[in-house]
């Protein structure tokens, strides 16, 4: 199901404006901070003030049309359609990989057999140091 149904289903209205925010972050393959999807905006709709977009990307998140994760001090949005999965993001050089949402498996049963608490891996954003930086370092 598209956002735009999705969010006019969830009640908010559809302005130009979240339909813009919508397009840049449903039509850009990469992960956008906040701050990137701030610039595609405005460079498409001047005038749009910042807190439009954050109130925005919050809503979005709250209906499900966007995943929301934290990267370092920054967030990184992507769209549900990619599917769950994760990164290893370098600390160094910022170099991230992304790695299969089944890496999680065993950690989820284990937990669910332990606890009886069902965890909900969407994405999640891993920091440390890659393979090329790790050798540097030794």
């Amino acid at each position: 199901m598209s956002c735009v149904v999705t969010f006019k289903e969830k009640g908010f209205k559809l302005t130009p404006q979240r339909k813009l925010i919508m397009d840049i972050i449903h039509d850009n393959e990469a992960h956008l901070t906040t701050e990137k999807i701030i610039t595609h905006v405005q460079a498409r709709m001047p005038g749009v003030h910042k807190s439009t977009i954050y109130r925005t990307l919050e809503l979005l998140e709250k209906a499900g049309c966007v995943y929301k994760s934290a990267l370092g001090d920054k967030f990184i949005y992507h769209h549900p359609e990619e599917g769950h999965h994760h990164h290893l993001v370098c600390r160094k050089c910022g170099q991230s990989i992304d790695c299969d949402e089944d890496i999680f498996a065993p950690v989820e049963r284990s937990i669910g057999e332990e606890y009886g608490f069902h965890i909900d891996f969407k994405h999640i954003v891993m920091s440390g140091l890659c393979k090329e930086c790790r050798r540097k370092t030794s």
